[in-house]
Order: C-alpha cells, then sequence, then structure tokens
C-alpha cells in the first residue's frame, strides 16, 4: 500500500529523512516492477540549507520542482553524467528535499542488473545515488511525477530499524557549503553492503 500524499507534508525534513529509512522504494516501467528498501538518504533543507539547490531562495528551471508540495519526485542531473532521484517534502513554496543515496534491491533485480549492465549482482547495483535511479529506471522525464502515481511510488511494510542501527552523519560532497556540511543530515544503515561509501 503507497504511502499517503500527507506523509511528505512534514516541515522537519531531517526527521522525514530518517524515517524513510526501511520504506520501500518501486518503480514500473513497461510492466515491470523494481524496487527495494531504502538504506540511505540525506535531507536538504531548503532556502536556509547551504547545500540545498534552493539556498537563498535560488528559483530556476531546475530547482522549481522543489517548490511544489512534498509528494513528488525531484530528478536532476549531476555533473552532467548521474540522473538523481530526490523525494521532495514539505509545504508548496518550502523546497525542502531528500536525496534516496542507497536501496537494498527486494524486487526485479534481473532488470536492474540489465539497466546498470552487470552480470552478476553486487553491492554497487542500487550503491550512491546514481546508480539508484539507473537501476530502478529513473530519469528527469518522471521529474516533478507524484509519488502516488503508477510509475513511482513507496510503501510502508512495516520494516524499521533502532536508532542505534542508524548512522547520523555529515553529507558527502558537499564541502562548497561550509559550516552546513558538517551538519549530521545523511543517514544510513550500519554495516548494510549497499550503502554507499564512505561509510564509516
Amino acid at each position: 500500500m503507497k504511502i499517503p500524499d500527507s506523509y511528505y507534508h512534514s516541515d522537519d525534513v531531517v526527521a522525514l529523512s530518517r524515517d524513510l529509512i526501511g520504506k520501500y522504494l518501486f518503480t514500473s516501467f513497461d510492466g515491470v516492477v523494481t524496487g527495494g528498501y531504502i538504506v540511505e538518504t540525506e535531507a536538504y533543507a531548503g532556502v536556509v540549507d547551504r547545500a540545498s539547490h534552493a539556498y537563498g531562495n535560488r528559483l530556476t528551471p531546475r530547482t522549481q520542482t522543489m517548490y511544489m508540495q512534498g509528494g513528488v519526485a525531484y530528478v536532476y542531473l549531476c555533473y552532467g553524467i548521474h540522473e538523481m532521484l530526490n523525494i521532495v517534502t514539505a509545504a508548496e513554496g518550502r523546497p525542502h528535499a531528500i536525496l534516496i543515496r542507497a536501496i537494498n534491491p527486494t524486487t526485479g533485480i534481473d532488470m536492474m542488473q540489465y539497466r546498470r549492465n552487470m552480470a552478476v549482482v553486487k553491492p554497487n547495483i542500487t550503491s550512491g545515488p546514481g546508480s539508484v535511479a539507473k537501476a530502478l529506471g529513473i530519469s528527469r522525464k518522471i521529474n516533478a511525477i507524484t509519488l502516488q502515481s503508477e510509475t513511482l511510488w513507496l510503501e510502508d511494510r512495516g520494516l524499521s530499524f533502532k536508532d542505534d542501527e542508524v548512522a547520523a552523519v555529515p553529507r558527502v560532497g558537499v564541502d562548497y557549503a561550509g559550516e552546513d556540511a558538517k551538519l549530521p543530515y545523511r543517514f544510513y544503515v550500519k554495516g548494510n553492503p549497499y550503502v554507499s561509501k564512505p561509510n564509516r
């Protein structure tokens, strides 16, 4: 059963980022469902977060999706190579987003291997945000799609992790954000093989 739209309207993007750990993420393209449960996220706290694309009320053709009401996907291209999936949260006009950095694959693994051009399943199949998007077939073509769609959605299947099983650490690759780069806005399941590096 899909997580209801109201779930994404929370104003606390950090708490929501932690709560997404253990939630299931799925896509369906041409009748093929792929997905797994989320094991790594990063929170981006809108206009006050120097690491956020929307810092300082930055509104561009790329970031306008972040200003939509929570419950849609924000998909962007990073370094001209990798598509990245973010979950937009909070009320309309508050550009909060959560980057999905890794999932533990459970469904449609054969298709994920095909998309990732991998002969055998290795942890890097869905480790790192670029790998997640590629494995699940996610591209900017579905940017701004609702998470209530039949293409991209999340489910709560009752999987949860205790606080001592989840690390809260600084985000990856945001050194440009100054003091905000040190904020413990990255969450991951300790010891899970699909978590991206550095995993200390």
